[in-house]
């Protein structure tokens, strides 16, 4: 190929080092010689766009002319030829009679990047954030076992488009699950499989718009998740207090709302229980008022003190919609979740699902059910156990020792501990200042509220921790407020 020297050269610009911009370029050219015949000008075609795209070529940079660049890459010129008359017609390229084929300069596109914005750690020398269960624990090898056993045993036609509520066979297992652990009414066929409690109440919020809600109650301290998720869905979150013994129900009937979305199983943030006298009293307004009780059992099955209170939907499934998922218990990337909805909104919640996604992946919830029918699921939740009150167990050793006159508040369950230190270690201000300099994340009850919160009342989770980390981050925040 005599003519390669200098039709590699052609072009008006030199890349760094002294190279034209075409010579550079040139190597993305060569896959295109070597491809089948059928493909061979789809391939030329694309690595021209890819070139120019990229800057390889850039605007103004001369082409070889067809019969040159046919004779170097070994291919015929009526190939080179139709590709050059493409990307003319597309604007990659421009040309004109006897003055040669050149790169345009429509072309504005950066080399693509994808960035990863999943949320991660603030990379804290200790931190103790809430809401993240320890990723570690993830039972791979079970897994991976029942993954195998899934995808040799699963029919043809199961790949299909799913039934919008869930495949039968992981919705029967959930209702058994959820009626044996959590106390539920479970109706398999008003059980619908969603992704996560994330998805379940912006399909409930699309719904009470829908039947012409504009508002509805959220828990002040709360998840400020809910208000978010509730706002996607045309919903403004009405916050509502706490007394302690859960949601206050007179400020509920003065506000007007018909909908309200509780944590009762275990309060987030502020770790309370609901009362059995509460339970009953916001099943009351719920009839009273027509309205509907969202019951988000984010980590009900983490109870360290004794068995966990059932949930409220036991009580009154006709007033409640109850939703939870597999986040802290196996691992928020699997994206599994479940509503149990009453049967008067059954058909609207199935019917929204249905246009939102199709259906959840298959093979996940057949992987799922099959978790859950070994008795896997239940050992997992009895490692997490076990792991989960010796990391509550530590942190209230470490706060003991290091800040003493603490008081752990809360019931002990759940992935996070409520610490109310001393007024001695505040004002809050100036404590909190002082443990992000050393480097410790932590987060207080008045960062999940509007209302303002008098001394230090510490959000710490601690299930993602080792116990050895724990120890450790408790006494970097000591040292960090003065304490000896």
């Amino acid at each position: 190929m005599t003519s390669s020297g200098t039709n590699r050269e052609a072009g008006t610009g030199a890349a760094p080092g002294g190279e034209s911009p075409w010579a550079t370029a040139w190597e993305l050219l060569m896959p295109a010689a070597s491809a089948p015949a059928r493909t061979r000008g789809r391939t030329l075609q694309a690595a021209l766009r890819e070139a120019v795209r990229s800057g390889r070529l850039t605007p103004g940079t001369r082409l070889p002319s067809s019969r040159e660049l046919a004779a170097d890459l070994g291919v015929s010129r009526g190939l080179v030829t139709e590709a050059y008359e493409q990307l003319t017609a597309e604007g990659y390229l421009r040309s004109g009679r006897g003055a040669g084929t050149w790169v345009g300069g429509a072309v504005r596109a950066a080399r693509p990047h994808a960035r990863d914005l999943a949320p991660r750690s603030p990379g804290a020398r200790a931190d103790f954030l809430p809401g993240t269960p320890d990723l570690s624990l993830f039972p791979r090898a079970a897994w991976g076992a029942v993954q195998r056993g899934v995808l040799a045993d699963l029919p043809h036609h199961a790949l299909g488009y799913p039934d919008p509520r869930g495949l039968p066979q992981l919705r029967t297992a959930l209702a058994e699950l959820l009626a044996r652990r959590r106390g539920v009414v479970a109706d398999p066929e008003r059980v619908v499989v969603v992704s996560g409690v994330a998805q379940a109440t912006t399909l409930l919020g699309f719904v009470l718009h829908a039947r012409g809600l504009r508002a509805v109650g959220a828990e002040d301290p709360g998840s400020p998740e809910h208000g978010t998720l509730y706002a996607s869905a045309g919903l403004r979150a009405v916050p509502l207090p706490l007394d302690g013994e859960g949601l206050a129900t007179g400020p509920l009937y003065e506000s007007g709302v018909r909908a309200v979305v509780t944590t009762p199983a275990h309060q987030f943030p502020t770790g309370i229980a609901y009362s059995a006298r509460r339970r009953a009293e916001l099943l009351d307004w719920a009839r009273a008022v027509d309205g509907l009780v969202v019951e988000d059992d984010y980590d009900g099955d983490f109870r360290y003190d004794r068995a966990p209170v059932g949930a409220l939907q036991g009580l009154d499934p006709e007033r409640v919609a109850y939703t939870g998922s597999v986040s802290k218990s196996l691992a928020p990337g699997l994206r599994l979740g479940w509503l149990l909805v009453p049967a008067s909104l059954a058909e609207e919640v199935v019917e929204r699902k249905r246009t939102m996604d199709l259906g959840h992946p298959a093979i996940d919830q057949a992987l799922l059910a099959r978790f859950l029918e070994r008795g896997d699921y239940d050992r997992q939740l009895r490692r997490c156990q076990r792991a989960y009150r010796e990391r509550r167990d530590t942190l209230v050793s470490a706060l003991d020792e290091h800040f003493p006159g603490t008081r752990v508040s809360g019931i002990a369950a759940g992935l996070h501990a409520i610490a109310e230190l001393p007024d001695r270690y505040g004002p809050p201000a100036s404590f909190l200042l002082e443990v992000a300099a050393a480097g410790v994340a932590v987060r207080t009850v008045a960062d999940y509220g509007t209302a303002a919160d008098d001394g230090v009342r510490l959000v710490l989770g601690y299930a993602h921790l080792a116990p050895a980390r724990i120890r450790e981050g408790v006494r970097v925040m000591a040292e960090a407020v003065g304490v000896r």
